[in-house]
């Protein structure tokens, strides 16, 4: 196994997946790992690397800001596009890159390519829930405008995911819409409700945003659109109330100070369980191989996690086990071919 790995895309620069990966390779030796990089980012944490990790020298890198189709198109030497092009040649399993979600949206569709009968991929983050075992939701923004078909696709990708990297034992799918009666909803919740009754998935009907934290399903589906300001909103809401409970602990009086020491324990390991660094990346689910986006600032132990998911996806051979979902429900639309 191989795993192609873009350390120019994170905030935090290339010091942080490359340290993630010496981690893990010396624990991991029947893995290999290629770091990708400009030589002035990888050369300063690259002095001793294990004997199964190499680096391959980009010229160029894709930018926060650039617009996604054009930047992969005429940057073909960048860390992104390079790594996405040796997991289509072959020359590695997996992908996994912090950088521009759009580019590697793209890079994945122009690229890589779709697995057969996958009309839309979809990106796929675990959600931290409050029972702790998180929600896979599909889609946080890869196509913002879907059709009721590919939502249907999206739970039997979600399912096979959930099932086989996340160790859920028979998923249950939900549909977030704006209620939970099954006449609520757009044209397209209302037709894809349908549709899901009939897919032969562990389906539990509509599932409304302020339910999306309790887990009450494990694979929730959407649009594109809708998916990606649900992230945003719920990094947004749990960013800004640690925040504010730090606020208000230090500007408050000593008794109040000493509560919150006595309860430090069991805020830390609160603030763990919404810790986006213990949830790894959002695979993209539905390119003919695998491509796991990693979080923006993820520091060394969100850049492990999300390597260590990029293994457990390989090792489970979960695109094989998406097709054979699909093909078994009967679900492969023919414009995917």
């Amino acid at each position: 196994m191989k795993l192609a790995v873009d350390v120019m895309g994170g905030d935090l620069g290339a010091q942080a997946p490359v340290a993630a990966v010496q981690e893990l390779a010396s624990t991991h030796p029947d893995v290999k790992f290629c770091l990708i990089g400009t030589e002035a980012a990888v050369s300063a944490g690259t002095a001793r690397l294990p004997s199964n990790v190499e680096v391959v020298t980009s010229e160029s890198v894709i930018q926060p800001d650039e617009e996604p189709v054009r930047a992969v198109r005429r940057k073909p030497d960048s860390s992104l596009v390079m790594a996405a092009r040796m997991v289509r040649e072959g020359q590695a399993d997996a992908m996994v890159s912090a950088g521009n979600t759009g580019a590697l949206v793209a890079a994945g569709l122009l690229t890589i390519g779709r697995l057969p009968g996958i009309e839309r991929p979809a990106l796929a983050p675990v959600l931290p829930t409050f029972q702790g075992q998180g929600v896979l939701l599909l889609d946080a923004g890869a196509t913002m405008d879907a059709a009721p078909e590919n939502l249907v696709q999206y739970a039997h990708m979600g399912t096979a995911y959930s099932e086989h990297v996340l160790g859920v034992e028979r998923p249950r799918v939900g549909l977030l819409n704006v209620g939970a009666e099954s006449t609520k909803g757009n044209h397209l919740t209302k037709a894809a409700y349908d549709l899901l009754v009939e897919a032969g998935l562990n389906f539990v009907g509509n599932v409304e945003a302020r339910n999306l934290l309790d887990g009450d399903c494990d694979v929730v589906v959407c649009d594109g659109f809708v998916g990606n300001v649900v992230l945003k909103l719920t990094e947004g809401i749990g960013l800004g109330l640690f925040k504010a409970l730090k606020q208000t602990v230090s500007t408050a009086g000593v008794t109040a100070k000493l509560g919150a020491l006595l309860l430090a324990p069991r805020l830390r390991a609160f603030a763990a369980e919404f810790d986006y660094a213990e949830y790894g990346g959002a695979p993209f689910l539905g390119v003919a191989g695998g491509c796991i986006k990693a979080h923006g600032s993820s520091n060394q132990r969100a850049w492990y996690t999300a390597l260590l998911q990029a293994i457990r996806f390989c090792e489970q051979d979960v695109n094989a086990k998406l097709i054979s979902s699909l093909e078994r429900q009967g679900s492969n639309p023919s414009c995917g071919e």
